[in-house]
Order: structure tokens, then C-alpha cells, then sequence
């Protein structure tokens, strides 16, 4: 008989992929990555991804009662398969005898791993379909709220995450938003203004968590708020999921209505969400929400590779990364603060920290934006994201970088190789000279770099890359590999050379080339 598969490697089928494939873990080798809310999923959980589950669909739940079986009865085929078979599922589709096992078995590791505050596992529902942290938020909004309700959640500019009232975000667009803030003296949360403007607001809901803003969260402060205005508490704990589940952040599970979190940042597991609840009526709502209420089909091979993550999550080699993490990051940003940088919120006891880029000056009196500086940090191969931080008006124009340590911890960083990095990002970034570019229609800030410093910062920041572990699978991805290196390691490009002549040459090199063009003798 003639079938239709195509079979091959993606180097056989698409060598076009596979390269791309290729060349962004090698991107992942090479550079030291700094974005709080990425992380490197173990091979393991990579291949669950990359399984026969992502052929099919599933509408729908697994079996109600099924939550409450331990794992042991969860994986036991015979019982399971025997009720499947005498009575079918809920489910919209059939041939998902192995889904509904699949998708317990992440629950069940996501009940167990997560109680705490005196409940057990069996007290916990969890929702593993949201396909990531805004669709989870989303569904708990659909959940417990209606168009027009008042809504509580911290300011975007000062930490807050979009999908928590952002005007640019359905959120924000569909409720009524009163943002919260931080305290201008002490640049920490302001729990009695919070408490002040729920009083004045009366919110149906008030939700706690950060994508930005770098310390614990008092989750009793937020509930006795929530408590005396007659609010839901949605604890948004995508960033730090996995520092809860190490045991070096305080839980919130048991004090909040509901609890959501991605699964792909700290938590290290594939790109996905669940939403926890330790209330039936609420869990019912959440689960219908979900699903028909905001998508269709889940992603069944998510489950598989979440249920092995929430394994990996229950180690003591998991507990240990998360307390590693937190040092490295406190570490790292007092580091910086000794070096002279401003580090907005006074500091951090989380896995992220903030820098304050306006303290570089350029002869105009330019300060170095958030996304210049992210520019030159990003030519050295360390990898940040701009943000803003406390005094910014805008998102569209940040004056910090955030950074975390989640991933160089992973690859093995400790103490000694996160301070070497801070002085790496010290010496970059104050070879910067920021300058107006006033060519353009609308003046825009720039920024030229010492071309030497530059180059001895490649060449510290390969060298520390080289030294750290990486996770790849050479059999599907291929090595990393570097194609712009010579013998002995180090890059090299082809040689180009351009002729450029007439009036306005000297002012296009000094705005293009970061080297200083004036210093430059005839020849060179």
C-alpha cells in the first residue's frame, strides 16, 4: 500500500529550517541571556514537546473525579482504559483515552508540587489548557468579572504585567482600571495606598503580581484588601513559579481565589499556563472559561512535557537552582549599584533586577535610552530587554534594562562568574556617548560605544559563554556550530570595504560606525 508520510530528518525535508534551527542554538551557546522571563527546557521536557501527542485534539476535560487519584492510580492503564472504555469521557472527541492520563498526570504534579499553606493536593483544581500566561489571565477575567467591572492591578509602568489593566490590552480596554503604584520614597509597593484606593474603588477584583518589579509579594496584605472590599485575589505568579516551588518565595495558593502562572519561565518547563483554585464553584467557572470560553483544542503534547517538567520541579537539584537564582541575582545587582549605577526599587530578593540607564551622559546632555543600551549590550552577546522603571512616562520609551538570572544560573553561573558579568555591563555601558540625532524629523536619542571596549567586551562575554553549559540534542539539532571563526576560536568576519566620499562623509561615519571617525588617520 502507498501512504503519504513524509518521512526525513528536517535536514532532508527542509535544510532551510534545520539551519535556522542550527544557528539559533547556537545563538543560545554564544550569548549570555539575561531576560527574566526566559529559561532553557530541559531536553527531556523538549522531547515530551516533539511526541505523537501533537496530532490530535481533545475539546474538553478529562474526567472530574480523576483529579483525586494518586499518580500511581493515575498511571494505572488497565483501571483507567477499563473506565474509558465502559464510559467514554466528557470529551467532544474520541481517541483520547491516553490525553485524559496525560493531562491528570500534570495536574496531579501541579496539585502536589504546589500546596501549600495547609492544603493538600487533593484541595487544589488546576487548570493546565490556558495556552499561555495572557489567555490564563483572560479566562479568569471571563471567569469572575464583567465588562465594566472595576478592576485593581499594578501599573504596567512601574512593574505590572499587560494583560493586568494595560490600556493597549483587552484588559484594559474591556474594565474599568484603577492601577496601584509604588511608594516614591522607599520605590516599594504601597500596601496602605493600595488599601486606600480599594476603599475609594470598591473592585471586583484585585490582582497581585509583576513582570517587572523585583520583590516579594506580602499575598496576606493583598487578601486582607481583598477581604474587607469584597474582592477575588488573582495571584499572577508566572514569574516566579519556580522560585515558589524551590521554597524561596512565599506561596500563594490557599490565601488567593486563584492563582496563574506561565510554565516556560521560571518554572522551566515548555510554553504554556495553568490556573489553580482551591474552590470548586470557582474552579467550574475557571474550567468553562477556558474552555469553550476563550479557545478550542488544547495542546495535548504540552501536557506530556509539562507533566515531566513538574517532575524535574519536585528534585532537590530544582530546589537548589531556585536558591541559586535568587543569589545570583542579588549579587549581580549590588555589583552593579558599587559600580555607580542607579538600580530602580532600591534592589532585589527575586530572580530579576533593574538598572537605571540615564545616569550615562552624552556632551549634548543625552542620557542612554533603555533600548540603546539593550543595542550595545546585545553586540557584546548579552541578551536584555528595555523596560521602564520608576519616573518613565511611557513604555514606548524606556529608560532602564531589566535583567534576571535564570538561565545563566541554569548554565552553571554562580557568584564569582555573575560579578565578572556586572563589570563586563559596567564597562559597556559607560563607554557609551549618547547623542541627539537631529537629522531625522523627529529628534531621537542615539548612542556611538568605544569600538576597543566593545571588542574586549565580545571577547569576555565568549569567553564566560564558552565556559557555562549548554543543553542540546546533537542528534536533532546539530552541535552548536560557528561558522565565523577562525582556528583558535575567535570571530572573524569577511572583509568588506566601502568607499565613501563627498560632502556629507564625515557626518555619515560618525553616525554610523561606532569607532570615533575623528581620531581616524587618512588610510585607515
Amino acid at each position: 500500500m502507498t501512504d503519504y508520510f513524509f518521512r526525513g530528518t528536517i535536514a532532508d525535508l527542509d535544510p532551510s529550517v534545520q539551519k535556522l534551527i542550527q544557528v539559533e542554538a547556537e545563538r543560545q551557546f554564544r550569548r549570555l541571556i539575561l531576560i527574566p522571563s526566559e529559561s532553557t527546557a530541559p531536553l527531556a521536557v523538549r522531547s515530551a514537546l516533539d511526541s505523537a501527542f501533537q496530532n490530535i485534539y481533545a475539546e474538553g476535560y478529562p474526567p472530574e473525579d480523576w483529579r483525586l487519584l494518586k499518580e500511581d492510580e493515575i498511571l494505572d492503564y488497565e483501571a483507567r482504559l477499563g473506565e474509558y472504555r465502559r464510559f467514554s469521557d466528557p470529551r467532544y472527541y474520541k481517541g483520547v483515552e491516553y490525553a485524559d492520563i496525560v493531562e491528570t498526570l500534570a495536574q496531579r504534579r501541579a496539585a502536589e508540587l504546589f500546596a501549600a499553606n495547609g492544603l493538600t493536593a487533593e484541595d487544589i483544581f488546576v487548570n493546565v489548557q490556558a495556552l499561555s500566561g495572557g489567555p490564563a489571565n483572560n479566562a479568569v477575567y471571563h471567569a469572575l468579572v464583567n465588562p465594566g467591572d472595576t478592576v485593581m492591578g499594578m501599573d504596567l509602568i512601574f512593574g505590572g504585567h499587560l494583560s493586568h489593566g494595560s490600556p493597549v490590552n483587552r484588559s484594559g480596554k474591556y474594565f474599568n482600571i484603577v492601577p496601584y503604584t509604588i511608594n516614591e520614597e522607599t520605590e516599594q509597593l504601597d500596601y496602605e495606598e493600595m488599601h486606600r484606593l480599594a476603599l475609594e474603588h470598591r473592585p471586583k477584583m484585585i490582582i497581585a503580581g509583576y513582570s517587572s518589579y523585583p520583590w516579594q509579594a506580602n499575598w496576606k496584605a493583598y487578601r486582607e484588601i481583598a477581604d474587607e472590599v469584597g474582592a477575588y485575589l488573582l495571584a499572577d505568579i508566572a514569574h516566579v513559579a519556580g522560585l515558589i516551588a524551590g521554597g524561596v518565595y512565599p506561596s500563594p495558593i490557599g490565601i488567593a481565589d486563584v492563582v496563574t502562572t506561565t510554565t516556560h519561565k521560571t518554572l522551566c518547563g515548555p510554553r504554556g499556563a495553568m490556573i489553580m483554585t482551591h474552590k470548586p464553584i470557582i474552579a467550574r467557572k475557571l474550567d468553562r472559561a477556558v474552555f469553550p470560553g476563550e479557545q478550542g483544542g488544547p495542546h495535548v503534547n504540552v501536557f506530556a512535557a509539562l507533566a515531566v517538567a513538574l517532575k524535574l520541579a519536585h528534585t532537590d537539584q530544582f530546589a537548589a537552582l531556585q536558591q541559586q537564582i535568587v543569589k545570583n541575582c542579588r549579587v549581580f545587582s549590588d555589583r552593579l549599584a558599587e559600580r555607580g549605577y542607579k538600580i530602580p526599587f532600591g534592589g532585589t530578593n527575586t530572580h530579576l533586577m533593574n538598572l537605571d540607564t540615564k545616569s550615562i551622559k552624552g556632551v549634548d546632555g543625552t542620557t542612554l535610552s533603555g533600548d540603546m543600551a539593550a543595542r550595545v549590550l546585545d553586540l557584546a552577546g548579552i541578551v536584555v530587554n528595555r523596560n521602564t522603571i520608576p519616573g518613565d512616562r511611557s513604555a514606548l520609551n524606556p529608560s532602564g534594562v531589566r535583567m534576571g538570572t535564570p538561565w545563566i544560573t541554569q548554565r552553571g553561573f554562580k557568584e564569582k562568574e555573575v560579578t565578572e558579568l556586572a563589570d563586563i555591563i559596567a564597562d559597556l555601558l559607560q563607554a557609551c556617548t549618547p547623542y541627539s540625532d537631529r537629522s531625522a524629523r523627529v529628534r531621537s536619542a542615539r548612542t556611538k560605544v568605544d569600538f576597543q571596549t566593545l571588542r574586549d567586551a565580545r571577547a569576555r562575554v565568549q569567553k564566560l559563554a564558552e565556559s557555562a553549559g549548554i543543553d542540546y540534542e546533537p542528534t536533532n539539532h546539530g552541535a552548536p556550530h560557528f561558522p565565523h571563526r577562525d582556528a583558535t576560536g575567535v570571530d572573524v568576519m569577511d572583509w568588506v570595504l566601502y568607499e565613501i566620499s563627498g560632502s556629507k562623509a564625515r557626518e555619515f561615519v560618525n553616525f554610523v560606525f561606532s569607532s570615533d571617525a575623528e581620531t581616524l588617520k587618512p588610510g585607515q
